[in-house]
């Protein structure tokens, strides 16, 4: 680990001297944003500031390492975080000095933002409640952080066509999207031993597809020649001349699904020859003192760990502001031994927690998380930060919370599912997989650029149910928050099963509103 270290030090005069060439005109963005991104920072729209990704481990952080993100925010004078649906931290408005000062002090402190960008194995995803979910087959957690300590002991040697992304689930809710990413592990049991089903090929963004599955599961030391079979093939048959046909999908569109299944199966075999790469993980101690409450809040959550509990914190769109996050690390600082996940979700989850401390940061975060499906929804950066976006994804979340708040009662409210925005069609927001799913175009109207969101309906990523969303039309932004209270008013339980099963009811609405 310190010689990586060392190796990621070497490195930062490089990049200080290349972004300094991009800032002088040197070097075009497109240039730029390849050399950058294996680093973890992108320009920024206005070519002048600087966003860096910190890729917290699986989402697993630390206490200690969640004081040094504050800290980092607070003495570069940012107002906020972003939290990220890749389980890492984005800190924004940055200049090159700022982001070379962030980098190296993370280095120090095993916070990397190496391959956090760029065609590299991206953070490694994790079910955040593995570990203490009730439902779970057993904890993943030690498996996917040691795949994540994989790809980061080797990440400067990485020449692959585009992104890698790999996750684990603990169970068939997969909190961690296995279903659709190039590959996924979701725990299962076979003679009272845990093995891994694995799901591959997936992914989304554009041409999304979900994953395929394989016809026996394996064998969960053995995850580790799956990641590098799948490595392996990806570089001998990615696309290195189109990088908009360079993801593993693709790979599977060129062989067709059962020579590509084959095909990975023999070079997994070929990597489990060779040997080396099992992983056998020491299990994690949940153990603590329990204090059973009664408590009634769809935030917390109870562990399979007798009187412990998970609290859920969700800012909305992610945006965790930093008086905020110093008021919750207040009292995570009275706490012995707190665990902090961030989820999927652009969320946080505090586990392992005793009856009485999940009361107190329940109560602490009542004002920094949205309590409702709709205030806990998911939504990419967007404009004006983002270099690729279309759309202001940030304000259309806000609009439509602040429409409901204002104008809906709450009981109206809650009938609306978590919405998952995009801003442009890279799905960063994850829409295709959600139950409401939004993308951000621009189009002409009688000859005026407009602000509008294609919606998608019924995209699911839980196991026997996962599918990607279907187009329902464009919708001008400013329409969409009184379409979506029209949606809602109609609604019967839960939103998914009521509009698989009632898609005419669903589309009449669309129809009074959609371009």
């Amino acid at each position: 680990m310190n010689n990586l270290k060392e190796i990621l030090l070497s490195e930062l005069p490089n990049f200080r001297e290349k972004s300094l060439k991009f800032l002088n005109g040197e070097i075009s963005k497109p240039e730029y944003k390849g050399f950058s991104g294996g680093y973890g920072v992108y320009a920024q729209r206005d070519k002048k500031s600087f966003m860096i990704r910190l890729r917290t481990s699986c989402g697993v952080i630390s206490k200690s390492q969640l004081h040094t993100i504050y800290n980092m925010a607070y003495e570069n004078k940012l107002e906020k975080i972003h939290l990220t649906t890749r389980q890492a931290i984005q800190l924004h408005e940055l200049t090159v000095d700022q982001i070379c000062s962030i980098m190296e002090e993370g280095i120090h402190k095993d916070i990397f933002t190496r391959g956090g960008g760029g065609n590299f194995p991206r953070n490694v995803g994790l079910s955040p409640l593995s570990g203490v979910d009730p439902d779970e087959a057993f904890d993943v957690t030690p498996y996917a952080v040691a795949t994540d300590k994989h790809f980061i002991s080797k990440i400067t040697t990485y020449h692959l066509p585009r992104k890698l992304k790999v996750s684990y689930s603990s169970c068939n809710h997969d909190d961690a999207h296995c279903t659709v990413q190039d590959l996924g592990f979701i725990a299962t049991l076979k003679d009272n031993k845990p093995y891994f089903n694995v799901y591959v090929g997936g992914g989304l963004g554009k041409k999304p597809k979900v994953g395929l599955k394989l016809d026996e599961p394996i064998e969960a030391k053995d995850a580790l020649y799956y990641v590098e079979g799948l490595t392996k093939l990806f570089i001998d048959y990615g696309n290195y001349e189109n990088k908009n046909k360079a993801r593993v999908r693709y790979i599977v569109d060129e062989l067709g699904e059962e020579d590509f299944i084959e095909k990975f199966k023999e070079y997994s075999l070929k990597e489990k020859e060779k040997g080396g790469l099992d992983l056998t993980p020491d299990p994690i101690d949940y153990s603590k003192e329990d204090i059973e409450v009664d408590i009634c809040d769809h935030r917390i959550r109870k562990q399979k760990q007798k009187g412990l509990y998970t609290v859920y914190i969700h800012p909305i769109g992610g945006q965790l502001y930093l008086k905020d996050l110093k008021a919750l690390l207040y009292e995570l600082d009275k706490i012995k031994n707190p665990m902090i996940r961030i989820g999927m979700t652009e969320g946080m989850y505090i586990l392992n927690l005793n009856g009485k401390e999940a009361e107190k940061i329940l109560e602490v975060s009542k004002k920094i998380s949205g309590n409702s499906s709709l205030e806990e929804s998911i939504c990419c950066i967007g404009v004006p930060i983002c270099q690729m976006g279309i759309q202001n994804s940030q304000k259309m979340l806000n609009t439509i919370i602040d429409y409901f708040r204002e104008n809906v009662d709450k009981e109206t409210m809650h009938k609306l599912p978590r919405l998952y925005i995009s801003g442009c069609p890279n799905s960063c927001g994850v829409h295709q997989i959600g139950s409401i799913g939004l993308t951000g175009k621009m189009k002409n109207i009688d000859g005026t650029p407009t602000d509008v969101f294609e919606i998608y309906i019924c995209g699911n990523f839980e196991v026997g149910k996962s599918r990607l969303g279907t187009s329902i039309g464009d919708f001008k932004a400013t329409d969409i928050p009184e379409f979506l209270h029209e949606l809602a008013k109609i609604t019967e339980g839960d939103f998914f099963e009521f509009a698989t099963n009632n898609t005419e009811k669903v589309l009449e609405v669309a129809s009074k509103y959609k371009l």
